[in-house]
């Protein structure tokens, strides 16, 4: 599989992990790939992702591309973490779960997950380029589709839930809460992070779609 765009990878800590808390996942690793197009947040949600395993004592490595994020391409992100992780980019079929922040992406990205793995799909199109000239068409029951090849799919109306709090630009922040749900990860420590990352006068905001979307 080809991917555009430049790569940057960010690798951190050696600190052990805690091997006391209750985990959703019993695995060494888990391997979380995001995707979607330009000015979706796909960097700020894998970052948020990344420093809250950090944040638990996780080891961890991160992944994007950027390359096309300022054009409304194909953009993705991976965060591994686990009690020891020694690659940032996850191997084909090794996926635990795909947040798909837009509805071709997920399924162009499907491939990369495990057998059963699961799809958080927001129910969301962006035309590409080829599909507004006509030169292709937009696949339709995606979703339909993911559920074919044997995944688990969680639908979430992420721009709906967005528009509702007045500000389109947190529908990363409702999908990262989605995500949440399926992590061993504190609500205290998501919080802290989430503080940290977003600007001083939107952090009520960006807690409130996070919040909701753990409800979706």
């Amino acid at each position: 599989m080809g991917f555009w765009g430049s790569l940057r990878v960010e690798t951190s800590t050696n600190k052990l992990p805690s091997i006391s808390r209750k985990e959703k996942f019993i695995l060494d690793t888990t391997n979380i790939l995001i995707c979607g197009v330009g000015g979706q947040g796909l960097v700020l949600t894998t970052k948020i992702l990344a420093e809250a395993a950090f944040e638990e004592d996780y080891d961890l490595k991160t992944s994007d591309v950027i390359g096309l994020s300022q054009r409304g391409g194909m953009v993705w992100g991976s965060v591994r973490f686990g009690k020891k992780i020694y690659s940032a980019l996850i191997p084909d079929g090794e996926a635990d779960i795909l947040l798909a922040m837009e509805e071709l992406e997920g399924l162009r990205w499907s491939s990369s997950l495990k057998t059963g793995g699961k799809v958080i799909l927001n129910e969301h199109k962006t035309f590409p380029n080829r599909i507004l000239i006509e030169k292709e068409e937009y696949p339709e029951s995606i979703n339909e589709t993911l559920v074919n090849k044997g995944f688990e799919i969680f639908s979430v109306n992420a721009n709906k839930a967005a528009k509702g709090l007045n500000n389109i630009k947190v529908v990363n922040l409702v999908l990262l809460g989605k995500l949440s749900t399926f992590l061993s990860l504190s609500l205290s420590t998501w919080e802290k992070v989430i503080e940290k990352n977003v600007p001083p006068s939107t952090v009520d905001l960006n807690k409130k779609a996070f919040m909701l979307g753990r409800t979706l």
